[in-house]
């Protein structure tokens, strides 16, 4: 049983949904035979936080754009972007089926320092979703510097998903963490990132990658506009968690709000 994913990693315009979602499909256009297609954290935007000018209802144009993407490619398709209800706004995830089915996941933790936390509004509810006999939980950005919320208690999850914002000058806290996510979940664990230059004057270089297990980079990208294609594979994941069951040991816990 295996998993293709596809990262995209590339430069946004910022804060103009128009010209992101046409670039996008172009180079998702270019894509073939993946089960899942992963772009960055507000794909349409940039990480903005003037989610006024750019936040949709549901149902509008960028969600209604993810839907004829997966569609069109026959693979599930995730990113987050800002999403407006009522009178407040959310950095929401979606996770879209080719047969129009979806889940969302609203970012829990939102970093305070660039004071996202002040604008958006927190999830408090994780998402874990079966693509091709996988459990996939999709998480965004700062959520990674949180274990406890990514824990993978029982192994209820077989890929941890991080698509991000992440600025360069901590890339080396990305790649650490992402590869402390995998090894202490015993999952493999997938990071999509930006390059470029957002309207803050804040550098990207990427660093989009997907890990085994073990913490092993099986594939990885630093600062390129480009698409990362790796296969993963169910029974080797198997095999090292029967062989290593060290989540046997892990300590209980129960997460109040």
């Amino acid at each position: 049983m295996n998993l293709t994913i596809s990262i995209v990693q590339t430069p946004l315009h910022w804060e103009n949904p128009t010209a992101n979602l046409a670039m996008l499909e172009e180079k998702i256009a270019a894509i073939s035979h993946t089960d899942l297609i992963v772009l960055p954290e507000m794909f349409n935007s940039g990480f903005t936080m003037n989610p006024a000018a750019v936040a949709e209802p549901m149902n509008f144009t960028t969600f209604k754009w993810l839907k004829m993407m997966a569609q069109k490619t026959g693979a599930a398709i995730t990113g987050s972007y800002a999403v407006r209800e009522g009178d407040y706004f959310l950095n929401r995830l979606i996770l879209m089926q080719p047969n129009g089915e979806y889940d969302i996941y609203d970012k829990k933790h939102l970093y305070r320092m660039s004071g996202e936390d002040k604008i958006y509004s927190a999830g408090n509810k994780k998402l874990i979703k079966n693509i091709k006999g996988f459990n996939i939980c999709p998480l965004v950005c700062y959520d990674i510097r949180f274990p406890v919320w990514a824990r993978n208690v029982d192994l209820e999850y077989d890929v941890l998903l991080y698509t991000a914002n992440w600025p360069d000058f901590k890339r080396n806290v990305w790649n650490t963490l992402l590869q402390a996510r995998a090894i202490e979940n015993q999952a493999y664990v997938v990071g999509a990132n930006i390059i470029g230059t957002d309207g803050n004057g804040l550098n990207y270089c990427g660093d989009s990658a997907i890990i085994d297990f073990k913490g092993n980079f099986l594939d990885s990208n630093y600062n390129e506009d480009t698409i990362i294609t790796h296969t993963i594979e169910k029974q080797t994941l198997i095999d090292f968690r029967e062989k290593f069951p060290a989540y046997l040991d892990a300590d209980s816990f129960n997460l109040t709000a």
